[in-house]
């Protein structure tokens, strides 16, 4: 039976793709979320919508899209008719984000480490030669970027990396944590060695000692919450 409307795949194949382009909204959270993780811009301290838009060379609109959008992942607070804050480090929102990211990354080990992929081993042990390289150059932004993706290649190999976005949307604080605790001497180095604990127990297919692995690596910061809140009192709420 033919259809009186016209064959839509026919139609549609007169469109061009457009590449991948991001929005200017979407380039101000970005880079503002990394500045308010990494502490560049330190909790507490006021932001101008203004100085900002200036700083990127884009208008006000985006840059209003891009707090709203750090508002509710509780990093920005606006006061209506007075400052726009960058929220101190809360931590019973550090604590919610642990306890999520415990639960999800635990079943993400275990379902690696039932049956390693073989492809899995390339890919966590070029992940952890990343790691070395930075920590041999003293770059702790860097590294915590090699930290992030080491994490991320356990959810995309778990084929569940839209669930490490969500750690992500709702980690803020817990990752402010992290950051500041990243600098402290030996820090680094107890890092790298638990991730490599970490891979060789996926690798060995020893779901016990995995577990066991990532469930120490992931305390160790909030382990020190009370006394890095007691170190830098200015940044928590």
């Amino acid at each position: 039976m033919n259809s009186v409307f016209p064959d839509a795949e026919a139609e549609l194949s007169a469109l061009s793709p457009v590449g991948p382009r991001r929005s200017a909204a979407d380039i101000a959270y970005a880079r503002l979320r990394e500045a308010l993780i990494s502490l560049a811009l330190p909790p507490g301290s006021v932001v101008s919508r203004l100085a900002i838009a200036q700083r990127l060379g884009i208008s006000q609109t985006p840059v209003r899209e891009a707090l709203i959008r750090l508002q509710d992942e509780h990093l920005i607070e606006v006061v209506p008719q007075s400052a726009t804050r960058v929220s101190r480090i809360d931590l019973n929102h550090a604590r919610e984000a642990h306890f999520l990211r415990l639960a999800l990354e635990v079943e993400v080990v275990r379902r690696l480490a039932r049956a390693p992929a073989p492809e899995l081993e390339e890919t966590l042990r070029a992940e952890l030669q990343r790691m070395r390289a930075v920590l041999r150059e003293d770059d702790r932004a860097t590294f915590a970027e090699a930290d992030e993706a080491f994490h991320m290649a356990l959810f995309s190999a778990a084929r569940v990396p839209g669930l490490r976005e969500l750690v992500r949307s709702r980690g803020g604080h817990l990752d402010r944590l992290r950051r500041l605790h990243l600098p402290e001497p030996g820090k680094t180095e107890a890092v790298l060695q638990q991730h490599e604990a970490l891979a060789e127990a996926i690798l060995a297919a020893d779901v016990p000692r995995a577990e066991a692995a990532l469930r120490a690596h992931l305390s160790g910061t909030f382990a020190e919450a009370d006394r890095l809140r007691a170190a830098n009192p200015g940044f928590f709420a």
